[in-house]
């Protein structure tokens, strides 16, 4: 039996209209969108062909139900600069993605969600707030992806074919969600972690989730979270010179054009100056890219999921299956977070891993364990 929301999501997965996938199938789209909604049952030949141009498995489209994860419910990184249709394929991977965070749930104990909701504070106070209750004091973070696992926020990757999606998050019932690209640099990349955090825990029910002021306090707590101001004000001097913020972009593992905005904002650098350090880190790469930087993050939960799966004869392409999808789907959301903590200065940084536990429970599925896994 087809289940006609699964033919949205995936056609919505491949960023297809309507229009687009009735020509491929040489179908009316009035006949496509009633396929989609339930008023008509496509032919089988019909079913095929939408399988092979979507490339998902036929019995795909005969799983459960799936309901959209509503759009005003989704913090965007840049949400302005994506079309609706780019948005429609980040809310289906997203919506793919719980689904297999779901299977994992089902068979592992994930690290529940440790965020507060701090809909007062000021971004400022907000990071500080949080770095506190999470017991991080003013030392560097050596891995946000790690870090925001042990606190039960689940944390997947892009596909590289939507480059311009540059991250998000949402809550789904109690469980939050971050999405990273990975094609952006890694210092970058942990900026985006740290601004959807702040969105996770300053923006829901009382407070906007879109809007130019709640990216600008994202963008504050991001800052703040990974560069605290004591911190900073203890290791670099006032009026940085470039040599100088090349050096200590090292040590809070972020880009030098971060760490340059941050001294700004914490006057430890004047307008002038802050110009002419930008103007010079853009010609020398830095607002493209970040050259000579860091190794990208990965994450540990999935890591040691499949690790544990794969002694016991569970192969991702096993879980793919399970999920009724390709394995190359299933790659999508899980590949090129890496990366290799560097401490700098001789500072402490904080890394937080989660750690795999196996447990044995009596009436199991044989196609995989159930296991803890929980934040150390």
């Amino acid at each position: 039996m087809v289940t006609p929301s699964r033919i949205t999501l995936a056609r919505k997965r491949r960023g297809m209209t309507i229009v687009e996938l009735a020509r491929r199938l040489d179908v009316s789209a009035q006949s496509l969108s009633n396929y989609e909604h339930g008023r008509q049952k496509p032919a089988h030949q019909t079913l095929v062909k939408i399988s092979n141009i979507l490339g998902f498995p036929l019995d795909f489209f005969e799983g459960e139900a799936v309901e959209e994860i509503p759009s005003d419910s989704v913090a965007f990184r840049a949400r302005s600069k994506l079309t609706a249709g780019r948005r429609d394929v980040a809310l289906s991977v997203g919506r793919l993605a719980v689904e297999l965070e779901e299977l994992i749930s089902s068979r592992f104990r994930l690290p529940e969600a440790d965020l507060p909701s701090l809909d007062k504070p000021d971004p400022e106070n907000a990071a500080e707030m949080l770095r506190s209750r999470w017991g991080l004091g003013q030392a560097p973070i050596s891995n946000m992806v790690h870090l925001l696992e042990s606190k039960g926020v689940r944390v997947f990757s892009l596909a590289p074919e939507y480059a311009e999606i540059d991250a998000f998050s949402f809550w789904r019932d109690k469980t939050p969600f971050v999405f990273l690209n990975t094609l952006k640099s890694a210092e970058r990349s942990r900026f985006d972690a740290a601004h959807e955090l702040g969105h996770l825990v300053m923006h829901g029910p009382v407070r906007s989730l879109v809007g130019a002021q709640a990216e600008q306090e994202a963008n504050a707590f991001a800052s703040a979270f990974l560069m605290p101001r004591r911190s900073v004000a203890s290791h670099m001097p006032h009026g940085a010179f470039l040599d100088q913020i090349l050096k200590g972009r090292q040590i809070w593992r972020v880009a030098a054009l971060a760490l340059t905005y941050r001294l700004r904002d914490l006057e430890m650098l004047s307008d002038w100056q802050y110009r002419n350090l930008v103007v010079e880190l853009s010609k020398r790469g830095y607002r493209s890219g970040e050259p000579g930087g860091i190794q990208r993050e990965t994450s540990q939960i999935f890591q040691k999921v499949f690790r544990s799966l794969r002694d016991r004869g569970i192969t991702p392409a096993d879980i793919a299956e399970e999920l009724r999808v390709q394995p190359e789907e299933l790659s999508n959301y899980v590949f090129g977070l890496t990366l290799t903590a560097q401490l700098g200065d001789g500072l402490r940084t904080v890394s937080i891993r989660p750690s795999l536990k196996l447990i044995t429970s009596e009436g199991s599925s044989n196609r995989a364990p159930r296991a803890s896994a929980v934040g150390q």
